[in-house]
């Protein structure tokens, strides 16, 4: 079987045959002398796998085409060892956080770059329908990525999209329906029977300790006598406010008054997904294409918040001589939706309804009651009136309602993509190929905020914010490829060129003050807040090289050069080169292998390389800036925004690479093992500056420390069965990692951000935290170990429990180092079963290792809330002496040091195990379809994040990789039935 391959960035094809999907086909079937080698994409082309020296995963569509997914992103999650995926959040439409190969860097993205048919992609990856993609491919290190150069320190994902095949046309169409709810539950949490007693046993403590020979008579009369009017402000119960409690027991005769007290319910419930997929492929010996059209609607289980995208798309690839080929593609995308709270940037606002639905005391009510019937009220309208928050405890939000503040706002978003690709491939000879590839996108992104004029941050006026932002990329690169072979010497050479170009047009508008109801429009505000736009550009211009060698495929060799210049760096430090080289060596080639019937595969390979980091916050670091805006009635201001140092560059990532490939029992068993070590140089780090310098944040960043990366990955794919009608294949992969900063310069010893302290010798993401000791068995006393400047004090708060010096008071706790939120290890498995029709695939994604902050438990276990909810975990407080614990007694006087931030108490194991997505479909026979007119027919159900096993309920170990928690909105899981048909 003769075939010729020619190469493109775009498409990959073999005239007189077809697209090769070598995966797919049953190797030990294939006669010896007809089987096709395995085509794999890389950087700017493609190359046969047993030739590779690189570091590449390729995940194909069939692996993910089931998958009720909106980004490719999430089907990244457990699709290769070294990915470690933070999950998006549940708003509809979302996309997760991805980092390859550990943490790229400590101040600028650590994002992978993203390629999608051979040209730089930078825009949402929700624009990119998922089943209009062929397949995706991960590099990670430097033999795979440098010839991306100053944009390849954090990995590469070149995603290719459908191209037609030759031959008859095919028409298929596919539908899927479900429900979206939520998959992470709620933290467990007190009733309203155990609150109040939990409330009084605060304050009467408090008093006890707040004023010294205090009986407990007087101070259970006291706690009884504020327990509503001086701390929680209502009772829901039916016995009056000094009965309610009395010596720490709730009233037996007390009965709810109304039980409407869940503020979740309202806010959220059952969502609803729909997906509609058509596409229609073809073509002759000459030309193919391939088109399609998609809708997908995603309603979240929070209200008001949704996704709605249509998608449309055609790719034609033609032949038009026998020495040109050209080929262009575009995609056209709308997609809208309502908007949810961002919970990350909004952790503790009020209009935050995972935070307040979380947190709200189990005895308020979200609406008003009539105060002699406790009957429910409604407005004239027939319209439920929500309470004002006027009667409740300062830690319950008062004066504000968060679910008709969710109601009454409003977060529109209307996004339009235009993505566009062209190539033609000149046939020079026999050898020598000539191409350019062109890639415009355009993104238009226009966001309508109202903010309500009856409760709430805009109340009384109202107010109305207007965002649009028009973003467009240029990349256009031509390549010349020669590629030859003499003998058993296989040449292949590559020259290029690329430009990129990035332009950002910002315009904002802000207005208050609402004239007529029901008209969000700035027209209908009175006064003007904010009015103000700009324009950022971006240009990057590089020349690149690689030359492959390989001799019988058995001695392998490559290498590769780019010279990169960034418009974010100053003239004489602009350009810089980032290079690799790489050799293998395929043992199954020699003759001792040859003709092992055990050992189907087996190649040793390894790479050293240099990548660089340019994405930084600004796209002008080398210039000082002022910002405008500062005006005084008439007179223009300005004010100093931004200190540069002109010198500042690249961060440069060194990469060492070392894998071994093996396939046994004719590839029945298949895998890698692989060791890496990323060192990055010249991280960009804020250097401290005096306040008396008059610098904005008293920074200025520089390239002033190194760190690493490295750690080991492993993966395994078996056959374990394989018959005519039953077939189960396994898989797994496993990842482990070891960050460590090695390098502080310019006068840096320590940078403290939040829950982390940076220094030498230690991860970016290790945790420095007041050291909690415990809780006092004789007092209920929280304890936490002295800091040594107080250690040798006699004050009252420091003492000695079982030797060990020790205080109360949070103020003089020592920090110290707490572990990290970096895994010891980290990955996937799964598994596929199929029998005659039948086909069942699952995976499974795990965690071992790591700390959480777990912040959201932290507010839940306050020593004296205010109104605001416990966890259960509250019910093993201290009550006794000598009991052992580790809830400290409730005390309205000491709670401070109880509740403290930054403490190591609040520190939990990140183990996790998530049943991440699974697939149940049934092929109908062609015999069964031939009566139907049809040539496929397939039913499914498909789930995502069905189930999670964590250290604690409500626990989202897995949202952000330096293990903080947040109050966001937590992933969903989707389960929906559909079909596929095919004509």
């Amino acid at each position: 079987m003769k075939m010729k391959l020619i190469l493109s960035t775009a498409v990959l094809f073999f005239v007189g045959g077809h697209l090769v999907e070598a995966q797919k086909t049953k190797r030990d079937t294939i006669p010896q002398d007809t089987k096709i080698d395995e085509i794999v994409v890389v950087a700017y082309g493609s190359q046969k796998r047993e030739t590779m020296v690189g570091s590449n995963t390729e995940v194909k569509a069939k692996q993910f085409a089931d998958r009720p997914i909106t980004s490719i992103g999430q089907a990244l999650d457990g699709a290769s060892a070294g990915v470690k995926v933070s999950t998006g959040t549940g708003q509809p439409g979302s996309s997760p956080s991805i980092q390859i190969r550990g943490i790229g860097s400590y101040g600028i993205t650590t994002n992978p770059l993203y390629v999608v048919d051979g040209t730089i992609y930078t825009g949402s990856l929700a624009a990119i329908n998922p089943n209009d993609i062929a397949s995706f491919n991960i590099l990670k290190d430097a033999a795979s990525t440098s010839l991306y150069g100053s944009a390849a320190a954090n990995g590469v994902v070149l995603i290719t999209t459908k191209s037609g095949r030759k031959g008859k046309d095919a028409f298929n169409f596919s539908m899927s329906t479900g429900a979206v709810g939520r998959s992470i539950p709620e933290y467990d949490r007190v009733n309203v029977y155990q609150y109040y007693p939990l409330i009084w046993e605060s304050i009467r403590n408090g008093r006890m300790t707040s004023i010294p020979g205090t009986t407990i008579a007087d101070a259970n009369a006291y706690a009884t006598a504020q327990l509503i009017s001086g701390v929680l402000k209502t009772n829901v119960f039916n016995v009056p406010d000094n009965q309610l409690v009395v010596n720490g027991v709730l009233n037996p005769d007390a009965k709810l008054k109304y039980t409407d007290l869940d503020w979740q319910k309202p806010l959220m419930n059952t969502g609803f997904r729909q997906n509609y997929e058509l596409n229609y492929s073809g073509g002759s010996n000459t030309t193919t294409y391939f088109s399609s059209v998609g809708y997908t609607n995603e309603t979240g289980y929070l209200i008001k918040s949704d996704f709605e995208r249509f998608t449309a798309r055609l790719k034609v690839d033609s032949q038009v001589k026998s020495w040109l080929k050209l080929g262009t593609s575009i995609s056209g995308v709308s997609s809208n939706g309502n908007n949810s709270v961002e919970g990350v940037d909004n952790n503790s606002a009020y209009i935050n309804p995972y935070r307040w639905t979380r947190t709200m005391g189990p005895i308020y009510s979200p609406y008003a009651h009539d105060p002699n019937t406790f009957a429910t009220l409604y407005d004239s309208a027939g319209n439920i009136v929500y309470d004002p928050g006027s009667a409740r405890g300062a830690d319950a939000a008062a004066g504000r309602n968060v679910i008709q503040e969710t109601l009454l706002n409003k977060d529109l978003s209307k996004n339009y993509y235009i993505i566009s690709r062209a190539y033609a491939e000149i046939k020079v000879d026999p050898y020598l190929t000539l191409s350019t590839n062109a890639g415009y996108d355009i993104r238009n992104n226009r966001r309508s905020t109202y903010g309500n004029k009856i409760i709430g941050d805009a109340a009384p006026g109202g107010s109305a914010e207007k965002y649009s932002f028009t973003e467009q990329t240029f990349t256009w690169n031509q390549l010349l490829n020669y590629k030859r072979k003499f003998g058993d010497h296989n040449f292949e050479f590559l020259l290029g060129h690329e430009n990129y170009k990035f332009m950002y047009e910002y315009l904002y508008g802000y207005k208050k003050g609402q004239i007529v109801d029901d008209n969000d429009e700035l027209i209908n505000f009175v006064t003007p807040a904010t009015l103000t736009s700009r324009t950022d550009n971006y240009r990057k211009e590089g020349v690149f090289s690689r030359l492959n060698y390989d001799y019988k495929s058995k001695y392998l060799l490559s290498g590769s050069i780019r010279w990169d210049g960034s418009s974010r760096f100053a003239k004489d430090v602009r350009w810089d080169s980032f290079w690799s080289v790489g050799a293998g060596w395929r043992l199954k080639g020699e003759e001792f292998l040859s003709n092992s019937n055990l050992i189907s595969e087996l190649k040793l390979r390894g790479s050293y390389g240099e990548v660089g980091n340019d994405r930084t916050d600004s796209y002008y670091m080398y210039k000082s800036t002022y910002t405008l805006g500062y005006n005084n009635a008439q007179e223009p201001g300005i004010l100093f925004g931004f200190l540069a140092d002109p010198s500042i560059t690249w961060e440069a990532n060194k990469q060492t690479d070392v894998g071994i490939d093996f396939g046994f029992l004719n590839n029945r068993i298949t895998g890698s093992v692989e060791y890496y070590n990323r060192v990055t140089g010249d991280l960009i780090f804020p250097v401290p500056l005096p306040v008396s310098a008059g610098v904005p944040d008293n920074t200025i960043s520089r390239n002033v420390g190194t760190m690493y990366n490295r750690g080991f990955e492993f993966s395994i794919n078996a056959d374990v069965i394989k018959t005519q009608n039953f077939t189960w294949n396994i898989n797994a992969n496993a990842s482990t990692l070891k960050n460590q900063v090695t390098e502080l310069t310019d006068g840096i010893t320590e940078i403290i951000n939040g829950t982390k302290k940076v220094s030498v010798g230690h991860s970016i993401y290790d945790y420095w935290l007041r050291q909690w000791y415990g809780v006092d068995p004789a007092d209920g006393s929280p304890l936490f170990l002295v800091a040594d400047a107080f250690a040798n004090t006699t004050a009252a708060d420091i003492r000695t429990v079982n030797g060990q010096k020790v205080t109360t008071n949070f103020n003089k706790a020592k920090y110290d180092y707490s572990g990290t939120a970096i895994p010891d290890l980290f990955g996937s498995f799964g598994t596929a079963i199929t029998y005659k029709q039948w086909s069942l695939s699952a995976m499974f994604t795990y965690q071992l290792g790591g700390k959480t902050y777990d912040s959201n438990y932290a507010a839940l276990m306050s020593a004296y809330s205010q109104g605001g909810a416990l966890s259960t975990d509250i019910l093993d407080r201290w009550t006794t002496p000598g009991q052992i614990t580790d809830v400290p007694a409730l005390n309205s006087s000491t709670y401070t040091s109880s509740n403290a931030g930054n403490s190591s108490r609040w520190l939990v194991s990140s183990d996790f195990i998530t049943f991440r997505q699974a697939t149940l479909s049934y092929n109908f026979t062609p015999e069964t379809l031939s009566q139907l007119g049809v040539s496929g027919l397939r039913i499914l159900v498909s789930g995502e994040n069905l189930w999670s096993k964590t250290a604690r309920k409500g626990l989202e170990p897995a949202q952000a990789a330096n293990g903080t928690a947040s109050n966001r909105y937590t992933p969903a899981r989707v389960v929906t039935i559909g079909f596929n048909v095919s004509f």
